[in-house]
């Protein structure tokens, strides 16, 4: 009696056809660091491959859940992690479109009763057979006011999710600790959501990579002395408060273009000689370190080093007064 072997299918081949490669080999181009981030992005696509062949051996176990959670500080690449994960997506079959809506609040929430579900019903059609992110999401949520009408878009946004989570994917994103306060006020979301990724923030040889890798888009270079002067810029800054990694990065540089700019107006206007392309597109050091994150460190250091009022080291040396 012969029996039939059972079908098999090629995942190597299928991992070829799809073009998920390209995607993935872009997101590591791309992107300097986030290696956590990375991995998971290479388990839920290989996951999701593997769905795909068991569905065509007649395996299915039914379609899987793709709604996402981007955790992170401002700058970390959520933005363009959840732009190539559309593509993977999109590649594997599981969204029509190659296509990403990115909303916030603003565009969901409307500022009197009746307007909101209009307005979220229209991304949602906007968005659908795509992606939908929806950046700093908790701030849908303001129990502290009552005449707040994001709950209503709330609501639309839970029933499309369950309803149509066939032909849409919704990414959440924002600050982790706020996300999870959200969560928890509305466990509808985290019941519907498959995957929570942490995007850590980038260390400070990271973020050099990063300003460098800016700064040749925009046809300009850092030198010895420049690189150094931004790192030392680095270093300062990201201890401070308000950083927003590779956002802050982007407009530092910005300022220092500036600077660079006003630098070579002024001895232009002061009679020196034309310049050239080298000078046009370097950076100086001194377009860095004339940035007020060197003087605040200034100050704050001279002021650490300055002498105590005149009775400072007297009272140093004097027991305290007993209790009483």
């Amino acid at each position: 009696m012969n029996l039939a072997l059972p079908p098999h299918i090629d995942l190597a081949a299928l991992y070829r056809d799809s073009g998920i490669g390209d995607v993935l080999a872009e997101l590591d181009r791309d992107l300097v660091g986030l290696v956590p981030v990375k991995t998971r992005i290479r388990e839920i696509a290989a996951h999701l491959l593997v769905e795909r062949a068991r569905e065509s051996l007649g395996l299915a176990s039914g379609a899987p859940t793709l709604h996402m959670c981007f955790s992170g500080n401002p700058g970390t690449g959520k933005t363009t992690v959840a732009l190539r994960m559309a593509e993977v997506l999109h590649r594997l079959g599981y969204i029509r479109r190659n296509h990403l809506v990115s909303v916030t609040r603003d565009d969901l929430v409307g500022q009197y009763i009746g307007h909101t579900a209009p307005k979220t019903r229209d991304v949602l059609k906007r968005a659908m057979g795509g992606v939908l992110f929806i950046d700093e999401a908790y701030y849908l949520y303001r129990p502290e006011n009552e005449r707040d009408y994001g709950q209503e878009a709330i609501e639309i946004l839970l029933q499309t999710m369950e309803n149509q989570r066939d032909d849409l994917v919704v990414i959440l994103a924002g600050y982790a600790s706020r996300m999870e306060v959200f969560f928890e006020s509305n466990p509808g979301f985290r019941s519907r959501i498959a995957h929570h990724i942490t995007f850590p923030d980038y260390g400070d040889a990271e973020l050099l990579d990063i300003a460098e890798r800016m700064l040749a888009t925009m046809h300009y270079r850092f030198d010895t002395d420049s690189r150094r002067a931004f790192a030392d810029y680095l270093a300062l800054r990201t201890r401070q408060p308000n950083f927003a990694n590779a956002r802050s990065v982007r407009n530092a540089l910005d300022r220092s273009r500036l600077r660079q700019a006003n630098r070579l107006f002024a001895r232009a206007i002061d009679g020196g000689a034309p310049i050239d392309a080298a000078a046009l597109t370097l950076i100086a050091a001194e377009d860095i370190r004339a940035s007020r994150v060197f003087a605040e460190a200034s100050a704050h250091a001279s002021n650490a080093d300055t002498p105590d009022a005149p009775d400072a080291p007297e009272a140093h040396h004097t027991a305290p007064a007993p209790p009483g």
